[in-house]
């Protein structure tokens, strides 16, 4: 069965809809993409700009190679409550957020609904502040949710709560995933799992930011002028098409059915500075609580090298005392992945994801 070209209209809607959906993303190069997407010419794309100029769904700054381009906000909500043991994130949603989000797909009001609940009940139980600020924008094709409290912020609180050495080490641990300061009432999955449904999701506490883009699996940490208790802040395309159901099964490890029980641990945030992953004390940091986890998933991406000592610790010491824990790897290069096949057997090339 031959499938049906789609009509002139429907193309002019689909291509403005990608417009709209990706300025966000890639607002130096979008000409560029959109002309690749649909396969028609950047003088064709800058009609479509134009078009979306007038209409005021999009601004232009600079001309011709170096133009910039920026959505227009089309809503902006803002709302404070004070927090209390009668304060519930679930209300909260019914009666102030979720009319703001009319007309969207359900799998993305999904996980909209998601990352909000546990944003702000993690403000709720777990910040120690007094107030939460939630801001709702929606910029063309774009849903952004922002949630801030004035509490003692995430970093520090880990930092302390689990005796770690830095805000920069809490990073790390909270990545993982598993990781809670009131175990009776929650499992340490919320931040885990909204981080990596959204399509753009940043944590701002203390000195550091982090960010984590969905369509490349980047991770990306920077420091800033310190800032007191936490915001949040979750993007995504309302055309997006990831559902909750499809990233929670990432990480059911092979032989699971339902349980979180896969990591993925951007090795990379083990580095203090300009540092050298090269000690088995660097490794242990890791590695630290990964035996809670049947599987877990090592992505070496932004790590120029590492020790002997660092890759020993993690295959054959890890490994050997943790022979239910299966240790699978990825984004090595050549300097990374020579050092790794020094310490490993061969049949340690099936834990290689070639990604």
């Amino acid at each position: 069965m031959v499938d049906k070209k789609p009509s002139r209209q429907e193309r002019t809607k689909q291509i403005r809809e990608f417009i709209l959906s990706n300025a966000e993303f890639y607002p130096k190069n979008l000409i560029s993409i959109t002309a690749q997407r649909f396969g028609i010419s950047r003088q064709a794309v800058n009609k479509h700009l134009a078009v979306l100029k007038n209409e005021g769904a999009i601004s232009v700054e600079g001309r011709t190679k170096a133009a910039s381009y920026k959505l227009l906000t089309s809503l902006r909500k803002e709302f404070n409550y004070e927090i209390s043991k009668d304060t519930g994130e679930d209300e909260v949603w019914r009666k102030d957020i979720r009319s703001l989000l009319e007309g969207i797909d359900k799998n993305v009001l999904d996980i909209c609904q998601y990352g909000f609940t546990e944003i702000f009940n993690n403000a709720i139980d777990h910040s120690e502040g007094t107030r939460v600020t939630v801001q709702v924008e929606r910029r063309g094709k774009i849903i952004e949710i922002q949630i801030e409290d004035n509490g003692i912020g995430i970093f520090t609180k880990i930092q302390k709560e689990f005796n770690l050495s830095s805000t920069r080490e809490a990073v790390l641990e909270l990545v993982k995933g598993k990781l809670t300061t009131d175990p009776e009432r929650h499992t340490g999955e919320g931040i885990f799992f909204t981080s990596r449904i959204f399509d753009a999701f940043s944590i701002m506490s203390a000195d550091f930011s982090f960010h984590h883009l969905f369509s490349g699996d980047d991770w990306i940490l920077e420091g800033v002028a310190a800032i007191e208790g936490t915001i949040v802040m979750m993007q995504i395309r309302e055309t997006a098409a990831q559902t909750t159901e499809e990233v929670f099964d990432q990480f059911i490890a092979e032989g699971e059915k339902y349980s979180f029980s896969k990591t993925h641990i951007p090795v990379f945030l083990a580095q203090f500075g300009d540092e050298q992953l090269v000690s088995r004390s660097q490794a242990r940091r890791v590695l630290a609580r990964a035996e809670q986890f049947k599987e877990v998933w090592l992505d070496f991406d932004n790590v120029e090298s590492i020790g002997q000592a660092f890759a020993d610790e993690i295959f054959r010491v890890f490994r050997n005392s943790h022979p239910d824990v299966i240790v699978i790897y990825s984004r090595a290069n050549p300097k990374v992945l020579r050092t790794i096949q020094r310490v490993s057997t061969d049949s340690d090339q099936q834990y290689r994801l070639d990604i």
